[in-house]
């Protein structure tokens, strides 16, 4: 099927910025050499459905470089950079991308890309994985594996493996440390703040920031904004990650004691409905929401247009809603990811930690697929150790070595004290 995208023309500007953060990746261009010479992926098909940024492109470059033919769909209608999609469809990928698609054109996007008959599956989300068990099972006999990039898509695909629905081996890429502690935590926390940022310019500082959720995401966001001044609040349901905000310093309560008091409110739940009509009706004049989770339903959007008499964009990224009690409540980005929608995405830096694993967990499925059964698997420690290694090795940074009498000692029970 021909191309979607939005302009091939800006291909050339899409380049000069995939060649820019090329040079913030180092690991994922030691991976791409390799991969160069021994063309480990050759006669593979993948579809990948990530968000198309500067930094997916050139895991798609690596891919490519092992012999692989990719078809790439982008995992968020707000989330597409079209110059990337332009430059990549001029390097002989597949691509069915284009900012501001609407449902039906993202799943037509999602389609097409099925159509190269994927050996191999790349989500951020889990909506392909999801739309070939459902409605293209015919393409299983020849999947041997998926992997996932994103909490929320890990969180979907375990269900379906728990309910035995899930029909191929897949790898959660989000739960290596070397994605979750580094890409989640630094990459969300900044570009998260970037976001909000672009969008309305304005000052953290002496705010009240209200984050929801305190994975791995919400600790980089709450870190962040605390570094920038903010008084936070954090809101979680888990005991134990609550505790833990509580001993990181930040007030903990429920929803709607914070919805009294904020004035910025961050989601990163990966739940449904976090922010909802009885919170609505407790919040301040002109407080702002958004969301850094993957899907925009972590705020109840129509709820907030069927409590509202007026809606209006007073700024791009900006929709206003005009209360009906003449309060004015602000919604970022649609409810969409405002880190990707409003700003650039998480930086190259930790991207490059996150599709080394990518690139190495592919290459995992095509060597192993056969021993692997159709459940979740964890990125294999071999590798999530590999990304660590060569990531100090490119900043620079030296590591201690354990002795043989250490090695001994950590794998014996009879050495004594």
């Amino acid at each position: 099927m021909k191309n979607m995208i939005k302009d091939i023309k800006l291909a050339s500007g899409g380049a000069e910025r995939i060649e820019w953060a090329r040079r913030f990746m180092p690991v994922l261009g030691l991976i791409r050499e390799e991969y160069e010479k021994e063309k480990p992926l050759k006669g593979i098909n993948i579809a990948a459905c990530l968000h198309v940024t500067v930094e997916t492109a050139n895991l798609i470059k690596t891919l490519k470089a092992g012999g692989a033919r990719i078809a790439l769909t982008g995992s968020n209608p707000l989330s597409t950079q079209d110059g990337v999609a332009a430059a990549l469809s001029k390097e002989g990928i597949h691509v069915y991308a284009f900012r501001g698609q609407d449902e039906k054109e993202y799943y037509e996007c999602i389609r097409a890309a099925l159509e190269i008959k994927p050996n191999v599956v790349l989500d951020d989300g889990a909506d392909t994985i999801a739309t070939i068990h459902s409605r293209y099972s015919g393409l299983i006999p020849d999947i041997m594996g998926a992997c996932e990039e994103t909490t929320t898509g890990v969180i979907r695909l375990r269900a379906m493996a728990n309910d035995g629905a899930l029909m191929f081996p897949l790898i959660a890429v989000n739960d290596a440390e070397t994605k979750m502690m580094f890409d989640n935590r630094y990459g969300t926390g900044q570009s998260t703040l970037h976001g909000v940022l672009n969008a309305t310019n304005m000052l953290f500082a002496g705010k009240i920031v209200v984050v929801i959720g305190y994975g791995w995401c919400g600790r980089g966001i709450a870190m962040r904004a605390r570094g920038a001044g903010s008084n936070v609040i954090v809101v979680e349901a888990h005991p134990r990650k609550a505790l833990e905000a509580v001993m990181d310093g930040y007030r903990v309560m429920p929803m709607r004691d914070a919805a009294r008091v904020g004035d910025l409110f961050i989601t990163a739940t990966g739940d449904f409905k976090v922010i909802r009509e009885e919170h609505f009706k407790l919040m301040n004049d002109q407080a702002i929401m958004c969301n850094s989770g993957h899907f925009n339903v972590e705020i109840d959007i129509p709820a907030l247009k069927k409590a509202s008499r007026k809606v209006s964009t007073i700024r791009e990224d900006v929709e206003e809603y005009l209360m009906k009690d003449g309060r004015r409540l602000y919604l970022l980005a649609e409810g969409r990811l405002v880190n990707l929608a409003a700003a650039f995405g998480h930086p190259p830096e930790v991207m490059d930690m996150s599709f080394a694993n990518q690139a190495l967990c592919v290459r995992h499925i095509v060597e192993d697929s056969s021993r692997m059964d159709n459940i979740v698997y964890t990125v294999p420690p071999e590798i999530d150790d590999r990304v660590a290694r060569l990531k100090l090795k490119s900043m620079g940074v030296r590591i201690e070595k354990l002795t043989k009498e250490q090695k001994k000692y950590l794998n014996s029970w009879d050495m004594g004290t």
